[in-house]
């Protein structure tokens, strides 16, 4: 097996944390009040048109988790039943590395890894809290990626592809950030996994109405990635037992096993079912920071629907799936559990840097890997983000013959 630093690494899972002005400097005046930090006793929270969030505990990073902090808890080794609180021990200031590009290609290069994408903290946040008024998500979404662009560029030195946001609650609205975007170099964008409400209410944005968005992201040939959000289900939770804190340090283990993985599943599930992938094929979509977990239920519903209701399938949705849709499992999860459904070119790995929640390195996944030949680990710790970003590949044997994926190979 190649061992990790001998592989040119591209993380597809890392983040940024934003400057406590990203969400307003360049926030339109009328939105000003809309948006504020204010002060509940010993913390500072992000109010959203009056209502306060604790989802993200500290939204100005002045003091965040050591990056890695909750490892035990993710890798089932809670031996002693702490909590996440007292598993991340005291905090620490955010690392260098979380704040600037410059201070982040050196870290880049301790870590041993080529390229990585960056992704915002604070934008899940934003949609979650703000979808009930598409106007004002619309205009934070595009103060957030100014800000981004500004402070870290969408391509720093083709390393780090930052992912400025696009929210699709209104369809021209979407097509002009998607204009903007791509105008200033944009490499991959982020779409949260989640129906959005816009003038016709809530709706789906794998609706033909849609159609003309995606079809401009396909002519772009932009990569789109549909990373872990705040779950949009926190309504239907709270049914089962009373409201609580959105903080997920702070969540019931109900909430934690009801919460689950739904929405990504839904989200793919939509673009499959309501025809998106179909009508534009050469869409890429990765899945990122959502598990693995779902995948065989829904191939199980998908194949079990195509046999109740062919009509409603011009392609097979498993194929469409295997085609479009990129993954890239938790660290702790199973990639062999990707590889026998999705396939080996489709499977990404990501450490979610600097996050309590990921690994504190990259090069820590080692602990957790299952063996995989030299032309699979090549693919999953780098090329297969590449295929995803559209960048050559740096597979030394490009050419080698790819055995075919069975349960039984998927698990070498």
């Amino acid at each position: 097996m190649t061992r990790a630093p001998d592989i040119p690494i591209f993380d597809a899972d890392s983040h940024m944390y934003e400057t406590a002005d990203a969400l307003i400097r360049y926030l339109p005046d009328k939105y000003r009040r809309a948006v504020q930090y204010v002060r509940i006793g010993r913390h500072t929270r992000l109010a959203i048109n009056g209502r306060i969030t604790d989802f993200i505990p500290n939204p100005t990073f002045d003091r965040v988790a050591a990056p890695g902090a909750h490892e035990k808890f993710f890798a089932g080794e809670n031996t002693e039943g702490l909590t996440l609180r007292e598993m991340q021990g005291s905090a620490i200031e955010a690392p260098a590395a979380t704040r600037n590009p410059a201070d982040r290609i050196t870290e880049l290069d301790h870590q041993g890894v080529r390229e990585t994408l960056n992704y915002p903290t604070l934008a899940s946040l934003v949609e979650h809290s703000a979808a009930d008024d598409p106007e004002l998500t619309m205009a934070v979404i595009h103060a957030l990626n100014r800000w981004m662009l500004e402070h870290w560029s969408f391509a720093y030195q083709d390393r780090i592809f930052s992912t400025p946001i696009i929210n699709c609650a209104e369809v021209d609205g979407a097509r002009r950030e998607l204009r903007y975007i791509l105008d200033n170099g944009a490499k991959v964008a982020l779409i949260k996994p989640a129906p959005v409400k816009g003038v016709n209410g809530w709706r789906s944005p794998a609706l033909p109405e849609f159609d003309p968005f995606w079809r401009d992201v396909q002519d772009a040939g932009l990569p789109i990635v549909l990373h872990a959000s705040q779950p949009p289900l926190d309504e239907y939770v709270n049914k089962w037992e009373p409201p609580a804190t959105a903080n997920f340090m702070a969540m019931s283990s109900f909430r934690w096993l009801a919460l689950g993985h739904r929405e990504i599943s839904d989200m793919i599930g939509s673009l499959i079912c309501h025809g998106t992938l179909t009508r534009f094929p050469r869409l890429r979509i990765a899945s990122v920071e959502n598990g693995s977990s779902w995948i065989h239920p829904l191939f199980h519903d998908l194949r079990d629907l195509t046999k109740k209701m062919p009509q409603n399938f011009p392609e097979d949705p498993l194929d469409v799936f295997r085609r479009n849709i990129w993954v890239s499992p938790f660290w702790e999860g199973s990639v062999s559990d990707v590889a026998e459904t999705v396939g080996w070119d489709k499977v990404m790995f990501g450490s979610d840097y600097p996050h309590p929640e990921g690994l504190p390195e990259p090069r820590a996944y080692w602990k957790y890997a299952e063996g995989m030949d030299n032309r699979r680990t090549w693919d999953f710790l780098g090329d297969n983000a590449r295929r995803f970003m559209g960048l050559p590949i740096e597979n030394p044997d490009p050419t080698a013959a790819e055995p075919p994926v069975t349960a039984t190979s998927a698990a070498l």
